[in-house]
């Protein structure tokens, strides 16, 4: 019964999502990937299903096998109508990845300007985390960014919500240190200008 409710939510079949519930499945039992209804219909991005689902109680917390759950899946994939159920609904932004990062990190090196933004103005997201890697969603950025106009974007607005420039990766190699290797002129230029007092 579970792979079915499961199933369900996954293909965006919200009126058999609701028929289930009635009948009076565990809203958050979980499949042998050990994903919720609520993150598999996230991993699809079936956002009615994940309002529905929100709307009557769903743990949005808890994190699969893979350690994802819906914000932190949300934020990675780019699902900003998720990234706000979630946020709306009071996610745990302290919880990370299976790379010890939160939403924020895979957001800001995969060029999500508006999960970004999303995550900094609305949530309680911490601009500062460190994953595994010794990295911060700025060295991300910078490191796994292509250096364009949205990473460039996604700079500018992790520094402006108090993002740490002098925060190195664990071979002390800094931020503005990356940008001048990768030959990232405009991110080196708003890197420093940051780093000028006002």
């Amino acid at each position: 019964m579970n792979e079915q409710w499961i199933a369900a939510a996954e293909n965006g079949n919200l009126e058999q999502v609701l028929k289930l519930l009635e009948d009076g499945i565990d809203i958050n039992a979980t499949d042998r990937r050990g994903r919720t209804a609520v993150l598999a219909a996230t991993y699809r991005n079936q956002a009615a299903v994940v309002e529905a689902l929100i709307g009557r109680g769903a743990d949005i917390n808890i994190r699969d096998h893979h350690l994802d759950n819906v914000l932190l899946h949300a934020g990675a994939a780019g699902y900003l109508e998720i990234v706000r159920l979630a946020i709306g609904a009071g996610a745990d932004t302290r919880l990370t990845n299976r790379f010890g990062g939160t939403a924020l990190i895979p957001a800001a090196d995969r060029g999500h300007v508006d999960i970004v933004n999303e995550l900094l103005a609305h949530s309680d997201v911490n601009v500062n985390h460190i994953n595994n890697l010794h990295w911060t969603a700025l060295l991300e950025a910078v490191i796994l960014g292509d250096g364009g106009a949205r990473h460039q974007a996604i700079v500018k607005l992790l520094l402006d919500h108090g993002a740490d420039a002098g925060i190195a990766d664990q071979d002390g190699v800094t931020p503005l240190a990356h940008a001048k290797r990768r030959g990232f002129r405009e991110i080196e230029r708003i890197l420093l200008q940051a780093a000028q007092p006002e």
